[in-house]
């Protein structure tokens, strides 16, 4: 015996779903945790991000679970799973993104609540700024047609601001409290080197240097010929079959059902009319291609319903083809003011409302997105630039993940929701790095120009970035752990989008194209007029008239030294 049909579906899906909470907070935590060991190397410093992380997620949970006690929020399985990881991963984002400007400033400062006040005070704007817009693309989601794509976005955005409030003070406290002992074996002692600005990322930098506009130009054909990939990506939703890793009950059931009875049998289109033209309802629909039985007219209240048997299974893209045959029959039929429903038509109008949110919410977190980014930078040229390669990496990062669902996992197609989900993650989430390097290249071009401040910024920041985007992407990527196929898709695509956003995008692609661009990045701006004269001024350290060439290797350690 096999229970199949909607409620074998919903059945199963709730057995999929069961216990997804404590499976992707221990989850979570584990790749958070081992991250953040081999980012500080201090066996203790990682509990400091993990405690705070851990709190703003239980409090925002708690929140979320008022609003939707109330009814003034529409919870489910999908968001509730996605709270988890996006609290956990921007969180700690936010918490590695302070610690290192912290642990920055404790060399330069012998009081630790001095150097925790200039750490707040140089990059709390930029954190707070990354919230606020992360924020603002959640709160887009409002605009959706679907209810749980529309609930996602306020209950993401309550995670990122109570992330963002405790980042901001619960962790500095901590930090403060526990003094530098924490960072113990490798202490920042005051006065001590700080040895980025010969690192790995001040190699690159210095590399790139060398030709920045033939490397954001090969770059960006990379990534360009990547985007090639969406061609493969079949985003017109998955059968039941394909919605799970293995064979439930339910798909078990429906197979057998198509062997022997029409494919369509347990999940009839319901087609609901006027009772005195329910004849001619039932003959018109019997008479619609794909329709293998039609059964009599059940009155009640002058409406009657008719049950329409498809010859195709009810999750399939022929079934919906004959749904739309139906509507379009029974619309002509005269005085019925018929309609109909069922499992095939909620598919239907699910897949349209899915593709009417991808037009209109896109465009609309864009423009949100560049608009906040015009007003943090004063500029114009930089947003413009930055919201084209957002576009890159979410095209590369879309095309590359359906080359992998198709000729590596094998899956046979993806959730109609996919694009829009993995572009507000990748879009909100990774503008957070974008708003991160771009604020520091703008401190530091104020003081010694853009060319210089773009090299003096992937020195300081590459290794953070890097590190904030392995937290991101592995938190991400524990959606796989769940045996359905979209909360999978979602989690790869992101994860790779942001493991591309932070090693390709962030750090080689903008920087490179901060020093070919150089002052030009700031226009309007006075600092656009001004920026030739700063990176002409000679450097502490720099002899002679302290010009900076076409960066040869020679120059590296002068242009890395920030005028203090």
């Amino acid at each position: 015996m096999h229970v199949t049909g909607p409620v074998g579906y919903a059945a199963d899906s709730s057995e999929a779903f069961s216990g997804i909470d404590g499976k992707l907070l221990y989850s979570a935590m584990a790749v958070v945790i081992v991250i953040l060991l081999l980012t500080y190397r201090s066996p203790v410093l990682w509990l400091i991000p993990v405690i705070s992380a851990g709190t703003a997620l239980f409090v925002a949970q708690a929140v979320i679970y008022f609003l939707a006690k109330d009814d003034t929020l529409t919870v489910n399985a999908q968001s509730s799973g996605i709270l988890t990881v996006i609290v956990f991963g921007a969180g700690t984002d936010y918490a590695l993104l302070l610690v290192a400007r912290y642990r920055e400033e404790l060399r330069r400062h012998e009081d630790r609540h001095e150097a925790m006040a200039f750490a707040l005070h140089r990059a709390g704007p930029a954190i707070l700024a990354s919230g606020a817009t992360v924020i603002a693309g959640m709160l887009c989601l409002l605009v959706a047609t679907m209810n749980s794509t529309k609930g996602l976005g306020p209950v993401a955005a309550i995670g990122i601001a109570v992330g963002l409030l405790v980042m901001l003070t619960l962790l500095p406290a901590l930090l403060v409290v526990c003094g530098r002992w924490i960072f113990w074996p490798a202490r920042p002692t005051f006065g001590s080197v700080d040895h980025t600005r010969d690192g790995f990322w001040a190699r690159i930098g210095r590399r790139i240097a060398r030709a920045p506009r033939r490397t954001w130009i090969v770059t960006s054909v990379l990534l360009a010929v990547a985007t090639l990939g969406v061609l493969q990506l079949n985003a017109t939703g998955l059968s039941n079959a394909d919605s799970y890793y293995g064979e439930p009950e339910s798909v078990v059931g429906e197979q057998i059902v198509a062997k022997h009875f029409p494919a369509g049998s347990g999940s009839p289109v319901l087609v609901l009319a006027n009772a005195d033209a329910a004849g001619a309802v039932k003959t018109a629909v019997a008479g619609v291609k794909g329709v293998a039985a039609v059964g009599d007219p059940v009155t009640k209240g002058g409406r009657s319903i008719i049950q329409a048997t498809l010859a195709d299974a009810p999750d399939s893209d022929a079934a919906t083809a004959t749904v739309d045959r139906i509507r379009s029959t029974i619309a002509d039929v005269p005085g019925a003011d018929a309609i109909a429903g069922g499992d095939t038509a909620t598919r239907a109008d699910t897949l349209r409302a899915s593709a009417d949110d991808n037009v209109r919410i896109i465009p609309l977190i864009l423009a949100v997105v560049l608009l906040i980014l015009v007003l943090l930078l004063r500029a114009i040229t930089a947003p413009l630039i930055l919201i084209g390669t957002v576009l890159l990496s979410y095209g590369a990062a879309m095309g590359l993940s359906a080359l992998i669902f198709r000729h590596v996992l094998g899956f046979a197609g993806a959730d109609s929701s996919l694009p829009l989900f993995v572009f507000v993650f990748l879009v909100a989430l990774g503008i957070d790095y974008n708003i991160f390097l771009m604020t520091r290249v703008h401190e530091e071009a104020k003081e010694i120009g853009t060319r210089r401040g773009a090299l003096v910024d992937l020195s300081a920041t590459g290794g953070v970035i890097t590190s904030a985007g392995l937290v991101l992407a592995g938190t991400f990527a524990v959606l796989g752990t769940l045996p359905v196929v979209t909360f999978a898709e979602i989690g790869l695509a992101v994860a790779l989008g942001v493991l591309l956003d932070t090693l390709v995008v962030r750090s080689v692609l903008v920087t490179a194209l901060n020093l070919d661009v150089r002052g030009r990045m700031w226009w309007p701006s006075a600092l656009a007029r001004r920026d030739a004269e700063l990176d002409a001024r000679p450097l502490a350290g720099e002899e002679g008239d302290g010009v900076v060439g076409d960066a040869d290797e020679a120059e590296g350690s002068a242009a890395l030294e920030p005028a203090r």
